[in-house]
């Protein structure tokens, strides 16, 4: 008994020990707080299309999260690690094979602007959970800080327009020209402009905090806009309960009956290598002796043969008997023919008498 209980405290420690190898995986859209320890998941407000085949719950959305801009002049979509569900074309600045990888975006005068591109990381700014969206469409040549501004209104056309290619003849106003001889005098006074090359230019970003919102009769999510001060980088507050930070559920790999059966394995492993120790350097014991309890596995192992002696020799009881002498008549056999009844087995005994009277008188 004392075996088995020093067998489950060995098989405890390896269990444990695998468990923490796992628990280390990374999952996406997860994080653990350096400061406070507490482990947040953001899967639950990653909108995903339902698979085909499977039964949609009730409560799926069909769409992505939103926000309004108010007096930006456009309003935005946007998914949490992973791309919008909404179905993207011609994407400004953003290369076709992109597209699918959008995270957000926000539409203005029928073009679709990207915002950043997918990002399943979040991260921590101090003590402030945050996720940061990359490399959309280029940003504007001209800062300005909404799209409604009069004022900004023709730098965000002009910009616009040198990212979708536009080389129309107008656009030489905005180059400097090649200075000649005779404007030396005015070339102090002309502002010098460059072509922004494609290596150099700058892509809009998005930058998203993540509150937490313990409220149950909250909405599950509450996405605002901030800010954008240049057209480049926009700002996002978002309050959900996927937010607040919790206790990480270790995923187990194997179920109950897997891990009940690594338990007896380990246990028995070690019941009968540390009993063959014991029994060797202890009870000075060799050959099939060492084994542990040797007497009690030697009285089942006899009783077991035993158990299949009898069986055996019951069974052979009713096999047909191919040897000795079988009586004849009384539906016995002979000659490998079926003995007959009544007149003929009476006969057959009578000539076998007489065969063997004239043997004997011989």
């Amino acid at each position: 008994m004392h075996l088995l209980y020093y067998s489950i405290s060995f098989a405890l420690p390896i269990l444990a020990a695998s468990s923490s190898d796992d628990s280390k995986h990374h999952n996406p859209c997860t994080i653990r707080s350096p400061t406070s320890g507490a482990f947040f998941d953001l899967n639950p407000v990653h909108v995903t299309l339902p698979e085909a085949g499977k039964k949609v719950p009730k409560d799926a959305r069909n769409e992505s999260w939103s926000a309004r801009g108010y007096d930006y002049g456009a309003n935005f979509t946007l998914n949490f690690c992973g791309p919008v569900i909404e179905n993207l074309t011609d994407v400004v600045g953003v290369d076709d094979s992109r597209w699918a990888n959008v995270s957000a975006f926000y539409k203005f005068e029928g073009k679709t602007y990207s915002i950043g591109q997918q990002n399943s990381e979040p991260v921590f700014r101090g003590r402030k959970l945050v996720l940061n969206y990359t490399d959309g469409s280029p940003c504007p040549s001209v800062p300005t800080s909404s799209l409604l501004d009069p004022a900004d209104l023709d730098f965000d056309n002009i910009s616009k327009r040198k990212i979708i290619g536009d080389d129309d003849d107008d656009d030489d106003d905005d180059y400097p020209k090649k200075p000649s001889h005779d404007d030396d005098d005015d070339e102090d006074d002309k502002p010098t402009k460059k072509p922004v090359k494609d290596s150099t230019t700058r892509r809009k970003n998005t930058i998203i905090s993540l509150l937490c919102t313990s409220d149950p009769l909250a909405p599950e999510m509450a996405i605002s806009f901030v800010a954008s001060p240049d057209s480049c980088t926009y700002i996002f507050e978002a309050r959900t309960s996927a937010a607040c930070g919790g206790i990480e559920t270790a995923q187990q790999q194997l179920g109950p009956g897997g891990v009940f059966g690594v338990i007896a394995l380990i246990a028995v492993l070690v019941y009968v290598i540390g009993g063959c120790v014991y029994q060797r350097t202890v009870m000075h014991q060799r050959g099939w002796r060492q084994l542990p309890n040797y007497s009690l596995w030697a009285g089942i192992a006899g009783f077991v043969k035993d158990m299949v002696i009898i069986l055996t020799s019951s069974c052979m009881r009713f096999l047909p008997s191919r040897r000795g002498y079988s009586r004849v008549g009384n539906g016995g056999i002979m000659g490998g023919s079926a003995g007959r009844r009544g007149r003929q087995n009476s006969e057959d005994e009578n000539r076998l008498i007489d065969q063997l009277d004239e043997e004997w008188e011989d």
